[in-house]
């Protein structure tokens, strides 16, 4: 049985904490100012690009806001971008690395602080690619037609993690430096619904595919474990809070000498999709990917370039320079500006993509611009 369902993205926003920090400014906020962090410090920051981002601290390193709020903010501004209220929403899907508190979930919170009235909920937990799977969520059931309307927000408050408490009375490799000098704070928000804005233009989510290839390797990002792998006795939840402290449970890490096997793995990813014919690279219009870091936007970008030998720069849009590596959230952050800045037209085709190192995890979108429908009563 075939179905005319479809989902459309009607609404637009994202929320940045506090003021833009430059390279220099990271420090006075994260701390680790001695010789070995900050060369350490130069070394990742040549090689990811970002110029500037934003955390949710104050200049003292201490907390602004909560993750919940980010994410509130950001909703808030995509219902705004629509013209409608909470109370318009039927379901709400929320994606973040770490919330707040151990439980209630995200989404939970989120919604207590949004307010509105009664809506399903699901809390999407992961990294990067957690945004997509929320995604998938509510497409799928505004298609089903179990609800006319839903939001997906993703949001990030990594800066808590990244402070130089969480690195003191252990030796810190580059395992733990790597992240804390990539991650920052930020949320995205979409408005999903069943039919496409009456007065503007809309995009038109035409598939979404999501797939782990965690059978296939070992973990690359990771907090709350001792190793790469988890056994009894060798999670944060096996020991002392003190213990776990101590041996550093509490860092991001990442392994980074996966990375190169991560943009392998992704990109054939990409290739599959486009040999089962559901990307369509002579119609391939705008690619919004996520990624940590230039060096892996290259690698991409000669991928694309095998398959669509005339895709140009034009065509490729990231922010990751001037908004940072916000995890989840990055995806929406990136499509919430290329939509405000005009950069879409009618019938174009924008591809998302997310890799997700946590354990090879990959996303992807294929949407689709559309006009807006006709007023009532406008003459043919």
């Amino acid at each position: 049985m075939t179905t005319t369902a479809r989902a459309y993205l009607t609404g637009f926003g994202r929320y940045l904490p506090g003021p833009p920090v430059d390279n220099d400014g990271m420090a006075a906020r994260l701390g680790g100012d001695d010789a070995v962090t900050a060369r350490i410090r130069g070394s990742i920051l040549a090689s990811n690009g970002i110029r500037q981002r934003h955390y949710a601290l104050d200049e003292q390193g201490e907390p602004t806001e909560l993750n919940e709020e980010l994410a509130v903010k950001a909703l808030n501004a995509a219902l705004d971008d629509r013209g409608i209220q909470p109370s318009d929403l039927r379901m709400l899907a929320t994606a973040t690395t770490m919330g707040d508190v151990l439980v209630p979930g995200f989404a939970n919170m989120v919604h207590g602080r949004l307010g509105g009235g009664p809506m399903q909920l699901l809390s999407a937990s992961g990294v990067c690619a957690s945004s997509m799977a929320a995604l998938d969520a509510v497409v799928s059931k505004v298609r089903l037609g179990d609800h006319p309307r839903g939001a997906v927000v993703a949001s990030e408050l990594p800066s808590r993690s990244l402070r130089q408490r969480r690195y003191e009375g252990f030796r810190a490799g580059m395992d733990a430096h790597f992240l804390r000098w990539m991650l920052s704070d930020g949320a995205g928000a979409v408005v999903v619904e069943f039919q496409p804005h009456p007065t503007r233009l809309s995009l038109r989510v035409d598939w979404i595919r999501q797939v782990s290839l965690a059978h296939d390797h070992a973990v690359c990002m990771r907090a709350g474990m001792s190793g790469d792998e988890t056994h009894v006795g060798g999670t944060w939840q096996d020991v002392a809070l003190a213990d776990a402290q101590a041996a550093g449970m509490f860092v991001l890490r990442q392994d980074v000498g996966m990375l190169d096997d991560l943009a392998e793995a992704g990109i054939a990813q990409f290739e599959e999709l486009v040999d089962i014919g559901l990307v369509d690279v002579r119609h391939l219009d705008h690619v919004i990917c996520h990624y940590s870091t230039n060096v892996f936007r290259d690698v991409a970008f000669d991928a694309l370039r095998r398959r669509v030998p005339s895709l140009d720069t034009d065509r490729w849009f990231s922010n990751l320079e001037t908004r940072g590596n916000t995890g989840s959230a990055s995806i929406f952050i990136a499509l919430e500006e290329a939509w405000r800045t005009g950069r879409f037209e009618p019938g174009e085709t924008i591809l998302l993509a997310v890799p997700e190192s946590g354990r090879f995890s990959f996303a992807f979108a294929q949407l689709t611009v559309v006009a807006p429908t006709r007023p009532q009563g406008a003459s043919s």
